[in-house]
């Protein structure tokens, strides 16, 4: 789920949130880098266990209406097909998924529950509810890209839903692409006998993932002044004030790593960056990243600084 760009990313937010120096105590901002790695698993079971309160929220309503003084013969005899979604019925009675929700606190729509009316109603006024609830009957697959098409269509760009998660947790926000990623094709790929384990996939794609993280953070936060020196010797042209703040940290993030994670490859690292200044920096910044990064790398081949292990690193 977490892969290696966004651990760059979490790791430029901590740097640029961090207000101390090389030799002060930063403990806690790597404390809040793990965190936010953490968080983001609490946002997957935010947004799958929105399902799960969604089906709660159909049963509980065809349950009123059965109980109404004047029911009418629509109220006794409803059409079950959404309550009975084979999709959402493996969510609410998977053991592991419970479980792990359970662990991570989320009970934010016990708390919140004016938002899982807002999915509601916007799928019963939605057309592709509309089609499903055409016959009373189902398969799995019909029920499966039911559920598919309403986190496409209706949960994941709903706006108040999007304006109540950055309320949250500002750093979600960049989470939620991956997140809805994830859900979609954990629902796409899904069959009737999933295994138990099946909708609570590792957060970090593999073991060194983390370590990672924490490495190129404190790596880069220990080395700011020679690393800035370095930069500022190939940005002569530029006057450092003109030069934006998170340019400056994605280039010391790619030097550090440049230098420090023999195994990845250079052009691996020059590439993550420069998307990531595509994304979250100026227009032009890639192209003066890119310029810079150019020059110290030919610089270390030259000096024959640049360590890198295994064949096509370099």
């Amino acid at each position: 789920m977490l892969n290696r760009r966004h651990i760059r990313v979490k790791v430029m937010q901590t740097i640029y949130a961090f207000k101390g120096g090389e030799s002060d105590d930063f403990k806690n901002d790597e404390k809040f880098l793990v965190n936010s790695f953490d968080d983001m698993y609490h946002l997957y079971l935010l947004q799958l266990s929105l399902l799960i309160e969604v089906q709660k929220r159909v049963e509980n309503q065809i349950d009123k209406s059965q109980l109404k003084h004047l029911a009418t013969s629509e109220d006794k005899d409803p059409n079950k097909k959404l309550v009975n979604n084979e999709v959402l019925q493996l969510l609410r009675y998977n053991r592991t998924l419970g479980d792990t929700i359970r662990t991570y606190g989320v009970d934010n729509w016990e708390l919140d529950n004016e938002y899982v009316d807002v999915i509601y109603k916007a799928i019963l006024a939605s057309d592709i509810y509309a089609e499903y609830m055409k016959t009373r009957t189902s398969d799995f697959k019909t029920d499966k890209n039911f559920i598919v098409d309403v986190f496409k269509e209706i949960i994941a760009p709903n706006e108040k839903l999007y304006d109540y998660l950055e309320d949250k947790n500002l750093t979600w926000l960049d989470d939620l692409p991956t997140v809805n990623t994830t859900i979609l094709k954990l629902l796409r790929k899904i069959k009737p006998d999933v295994a138990d384990s099946y909708f609570t996939p590792k957060l970090y794609k593999d073991l060194d993932d983390k370590a990672f993280g924490v490495s190129l953070f404190k790596k880069t936060i220990l080395s700011q002044t020679k690393l800035n020196a370095e930069i500022d010797n190939k940005a002569k042209n530029w006057e450092a004030d003109r030069i934006a703040q998170i340019d400056y940290i994605l280039m010391q993030m790619a030097v550090c790593e440049l230098n420090n994670f023999p195994s990845i490859p250079v052009k691996v690292t020059i590439n993550e960056y420069l998307e990531i200044a595509k994304e979250y920096s100026t227009p032009k910044s890639s192209i003066f990243i890119n310029g810079i990064l150019d020059k110290l790398v030919k610089e270390y081949q030259e000096k024959g600084t640049l360590n890198k292990v295994g064949r096509g690193l370099m």
